[in-house]
């Protein structure tokens, strides 16, 4: 049995730190990088980069380990390449844990407003007029500045977080290619796995941020009581980083949820 993590767009791990550590004493933990993230180059095909893309490229992962048995565990995005992951094949998977995201559609309901949705096809077209401008302004975007206006502005929790635990994400986030991150956005706003979670039959454990604005926590506890398998940890003042704000709570109810349902 293996644990395999897969991240948010815009992100290369810095979720898991905690989780990464409290795991390895029950399964091995595997984590990967979409395209163009992390260590992974640039898409060669620019339109592999939907859902349905991540999905086979975790499914790609799977095999390169050895296809073991495993448990899918995803934040933000990640929710949607798990579960769609679970839908192209559900063989060997026995578990699934969806951390501070939703089953699609996410651009619909980023603070709970289709301000996003409506935004982002005028964004796109605008970017591919200019995309070498673009990359320039969105690399040089100061990543400290970007943490104190988070911080201030309660997307994050300042009581909680370490600066030193959420840093790396911005970092690492202008270093992604600004066009195909809007793309690809807008393909993980066009998806939805929604037809399916009724027809999931392993253990899912659903983790929720009570005050997450980028995944409203209402989308994660619909999410759970349509999975027939579901059940939901819904995190007090959890923000969308509720991994790393409360890592003990978050920790030890995956650590249970692995125990006594999937191990």
């Amino acid at each position: 049995m293996h644990a395999i993590f897969s991240d948010g767009i815009l992100c290369d791990g810095f979720i898991w730190k905690y989780l990464w550590a409290a795991l390895p004493d029950l399964v091995p933990v595997v984590h990967w990088h979409y395209r163009g993230h992390g260590r992974s180059a640039l898409p060669a095909d620019p339109n592999r980069i939907d859902i349905p893309a991540h999905a086979q490229d975790l499914g790609a992962v799977r095999r390169h380990v050895g296809d073991p048995p495993c448990v899918l565990i995803g934040h933000s995005m990640g929710c949607q390449v798990a579960l769609e992951a679970y839908r192209q094949r559900p063989e060997r998977i026995r578990g699934l844990v969806l951390l501070c995201g939703t089953y699609g559609n996410v651009t619909s309901t980023f603070h709970g407003v289709q301000f996003l949705d409506l935004l982002l096809p005028k964004l796109v077209d605008a970017v591919q007029k200019a995309p070498d401008l673009a990359r320039a302004i969105w690399s040089r975007l100061p990543a400290r500045l970007a943490l104190k206006v988070a911080l201030k502005i309660g997307e994050i929790d300042p009581n909680r977080v370490h600066a030193d635990d959420f840093l790396p994400y911005l970092l690492h986030m202008t270093h992604v290619d600004f066009p195909m991150f809007l793309r690809m956005l807008r393909e993980a706003g066009r998806h939805s796995a929604a037809d399916m979670l009724s027809t999931i039959d392993v253990p899912v454990l659903v983790v929720a941020g009570e005050r997450d604005t980028f995944t409203p926590a209402f989308l994660a506890q619909s999410m759970a009581e349509a999975i027939p398998t579901g059940e939901l940890l819904m995190v007090p003042g959890g923000t969308h980083v509720t991994p790393i704000e409360q890592p003990e709570l978050v920790d030890d109810r995956v650590k249970a949820f692995l125990r006594d349902r999937v191990l």
